[in-house]
């Protein structure tokens, strides 16, 4: 399906988000629409998918006609479906039950049809998904994918994906290129929102560069990586040299811990984590590292050995007498976990204060909003509701919620859906509050270059096993790799620290 915008415009209040874009994309194309956070290009997105609608003076022409989008019902009747950043699933809900959301068929689906087309589907594109099972078992990976053979099975001739290599592990991200590259194979359109330059120059046959809102450029392969950024930023980006921390007297003190849910066992593993410090947890997605990462914040209880913050031992304590002795947790489910949809940025900013007094100051709120916003260069306003804001600003807005003093912060893609002028923000707004509180930091991410540049030691998961600590200086991207695979492991068993 041929797709065209032309001069579409959207302003939310006073921020002007699409600033009279016109884009051609010819069917059976991947395009690359690539730019910072806040660049306008979700936005552009969702007018296209029906999730907003656009100012009026706009058009979107489909096979050469012109078509009303008024939402996504509108959307995928027309053949247009969008997979978002975060899953638009009911994780209590199974599988099967998740597939047939949205499909016309009155009250009592025919299932058995269902199931049968919905194997069919998987198999074409080696997808191993059991209808049966519930969506909170699957990883982000198996999410997306149920999301896209649900959309095909709607109806969708163009599949827009907005920024799906954020949270799945690499071979995650091989077989969903695979996957986009068959589908334009067959004549569909893809559309593919990224801010990630290697992503985009992989995959995609053209890319258009959005910056404060408005096309500034398109390019074809091959592409120049250093013209591709200054398009984005308006200057040349680089990530600088690794700043090794000075560290402090022992935040976290791991002895023997264990661990096991209902996938896997951890055993035995220890660690001490010094004030400064910033480690690193590397391995494919459900390796144990989420479930190592919540023991320390007080979310999962050991079955065994002992969690000390600062001396203090907090075993088997819950997350609020953790989170009370300065430790932070950020989860990367950012609307389910860890900001409240409904909510303005002045009522998380509010929330998240320890109180004073019976009632809540909002003058005092708003200026704390005010200064937040600013610090973090959240673009948004006090009132502005955290869904309504883009991928990454909504991750600002929870790295603006760490309380003071800190102890210890735990980050689960901390840089989640941000580019890489954010990522250098945010890493130095991170490590200025470790030198300022006396902090230490542990952090999972699939980015290897980001695992590599900004941890001290590292610590990689396999299958429940875990590493010794390693010296990140000293490793390279290739070496983590094939100790993720399960590769050049020197021993069995547990961590020591």
């Amino acid at each position: 399906m041929n797709v065209e915008l032309k001069n579409i415009h959207k302003h939310f209040g006073k921020t002007y988000a699409n600033k009279g874009i016109n884009l051609v994309i010819q069917s059976g194309t991947i395009q690359g629409i690539l730019g910072e956070n806040g660049a306008g290009k979700s936005t552009l997105m969702k007018v296209l998918s029906g999730f907003i609608q656009a100012d009026p003076g706009g058009e979107i022409i489909l096979d050469r006609k012109s078509v009303v989008i008024q939402s996504p019902a509108d959307a995928i009747h027309v053949g247009v479906g969008m997979l978002h950043q975060d899953p638009l699933d009911f994780p209590p809900m199974r599988v099967l039950d998740n597939f047939l959301l949205g499909r016309s068929g009155g009250l009592f689906p025919n299932r058995a049809s269902a199931r049968q087309d919905f194997t069919n589907l998987a198999t074409q594109f080696d997808f191993s998904l059991d209808p049966d099972n519930y969506v909170d078992a699957l990883t982000v990976g198996e999410r997306q994918q149920l999301e896209i053979i649900r959309l095909l099975w709607m109806g969708a001739r163009v599949l827009i994906l907005d920024e799906p290599t954020t949270g799945i592990s690499a071979s995650q991200k091989q077989k969903l290129f695979a996957t986009l590259k068959k589908l334009a194979e067959q004549g569909m359109t893809i559309i593919f929102v990224s801010h990630k330059l290697e992503d985009v120059e992989f995959l995609c046959n053209q890319v258009a560069v959005l910056r404060a809102g408005e096309l500034v450029g398109e390019m074809k392969p091959p592409f120049d990586t250093a013209k591709l950024v200054e398009m984005m930023f308006g200057k040349v980006v680089t990530l600088g040299e690794r700043q090794p921390a000075k560290t402090g007297d022992t935040v976290l003190s791991l002895q023997d811990i264990s661990l096991e849910d209902v996938r896997l066992k951890i055993k035995n593993v220890s660690l001490d984590l010094r004030a400064g410090e910033v480690v690193g947890l590397a391995g494919l997605e459900g390796s144990g590292q989420g479930m190592f990462i919540r023991a320390c914040a007080g979310l999962v209880r050991p079955v065994g050995g002992k969690v000390l913050l600062k001396g203090k031992d907090l075993t088997g304590k819950p997350y609020h007498a953790f989170k009370h002795d300065g430790v932070n947790f950020l989860p990367a489910a950012r609307l389910e976990e860890g900001l409240v949809p409904g909510l303005s940025l002045t009522d998380h900013f509010v929330l998240a204060e320890e109180p004073k007094g019976v009632f809540i100051d909002r003058a005092a709120g708003q200026k704390l909003a005010e200064d937040r916003i600013k610090s973090f260069n959240i673009r948004g306003t006090p009132t502005s509701t955290v869904e309504s804001l883009s991928g990454g600003n909504q991750q600002r807005a929870e790295l603006a919620l760490l309380q003071t003093p800190l102890s210890l912060v735990l980050l689960e893609h901390p840089t989640r859906g941000l580019d890489i002028e954010s990522v250098i923000y945010i890493w130095s707004k991170l490590k200025d509050r470790c030198k300022q509180d006396g902090a230490a930091i542990i952090f999972i991410s699939s980015d290897l270059e980001e695992v590599l540049q900004y941890s001290d030691r590292l610590l990689v998961f396999f299958s429940g096993k875990v590493s010794e600590p390693i010296d990140a200086a000293t490793t390279t991207v290739e070496q983590l790799g094939q100790l993720i695979g399960g590769k050049g492991w020197p021993q069995k068993g547990g961590s020591n620290a």
